[in-house]
């Protein structure tokens, strides 16, 4: 009897073990805003699939792309208060709260990777210090390829903007329809080709990358390619979702992390020159901005520059003095 108590006990021992070792393992939702074939998507994949493994299993991260669990504007939120343990958004978008989000998106402030990677070791700490003080952690970045104008008609000066129906999906290009005369229409990424579909705009500044995704020679013509900016999209997760993980599982997700940043950037220079092809392939007019639209965006810029460090205050026009003594 003594036997057969002992026996029970090591079967119903290795059963609970087995449960245990089963609860082990943490499961999170990673939403993004971009659709599956966008190169920051599959990166967000990898990225998943190396926590997995570097992990030993104890960490799994379901992405769900193209804005299926939460909509862009709304995945900083869900991230802060706990509704999903980990996001990722384009860092622009949150500049309506808090304005140094926004560094990255101030046409013609860094128009280059290189210039892009040393606006981000200026803008980090600060970037940093506001997610901690929200209860989150910024995991890393991406930049997306440089900034373009495309439009239905020659665009030569920025007066030939004047009029159309402008996509705004940042405060940025909201302020650049004001200043060059267009109509500002909100359109995130995800209801893009509607949009476009339906004649909703005609206009707009955004990447080749989103361009090709969104097969945008389906309602514009023309493509130029201006490098006002190179806006980052930022991986960044729940604190108290953190802290639950041990030590061991907490590294993997940093290492994870660290992996996916540089591997994101070389993605992104791939993106740039194949997604320009594509355009071009596909029937749109690839062009450099003329001389005089070149010098009009710039203008622009400057004035944007200085409202954005006016908004940003010592944070702002600290993020701008470090950069340019790099």
């Amino acid at each position: 009897m003594t036997r057969k108590m002992w026996l029970s006990a090591a079967v119903f021992g290795v059963a609970l073990a087995g449960t245990s070792s089963a609860f082990a393992q943490t499961k999170w939702d990673l939403p993004g805003a971009y659709g599956a074939n966008s190169f920051h998507t599959k990166n967000l994949v990898l990225f998943a699939e190396d926590v997995k493994k570097m992990s030993g299993g104890k960490l799994e991260i379901t992405v769900h792309p193209g804005a299926s669990l939460f909509k862009a504007p709304e995945i900083k939120r869900a991230v802060q208060t706990g509704q999903v343990q980990i996001g990722e958004v384009l860092m622009s978008n949150i500049e309506n709260e808090i304005t140094v989000f926004g560094a990255d998106a101030v046409p013609f402030l860094a128009t280059s990777y290189d210039a892009s990677v040393k606006l981000w070791k200026a803008q980090k700490p600060v970037i940093d210090k506001k997610l901690a003080e929200q209860g989150m952690t910024g995991l890393y970045v991406v930049p997306w390829p440089p900034q373009g104008v495309y439009a239905k008609k020659d665009i030569n000066t920025v007066e030939d903007l004047k009029g159309t129906k402008w996509r705004s999906y940042s405060p940025a290009t909201a302020r650049i329809a004001e200043l060059v005369g267009a109509q500002p229409v909100t359109i995130q990424v995800a209801e893009l080709a509607q949009a476009l579909a339906t004649g909703v705009l005609n206009s707009m500044m955004t990447s080749g990358s989103t361009g090709r995704d969104m097969k945008v020679w389906e309602g514009l013509t023309h493509f130029y390619d201006t490098q006002a900016w190179l806006p980052k999209n930022l991986i960044f997760v729940n604190n108290d979702a953190f802290k639950k993980l041990d030590a061991a599982t907490q590294k993997a997700v940093m290492d994870a992390a660290a992996a996916a940043e540089t591997r994101g950037l070389a993605m992104s220079k791939v993106e740039t020159e194949e997604s320009k092809a594509d355009l071009a392939k596909n029937g749109m007019k690839v062009l450099p901005p003329s001389p005089a639209l070149k010098a009009g965006l710039e203008k622009i810029g400057v004035t944007l520059t200085e409202e954005w460090i006016k908004k940003a205050g010592a944070d702002g026009q600290a993020i701008v003095d470090n950069y340019k003594k790099m």
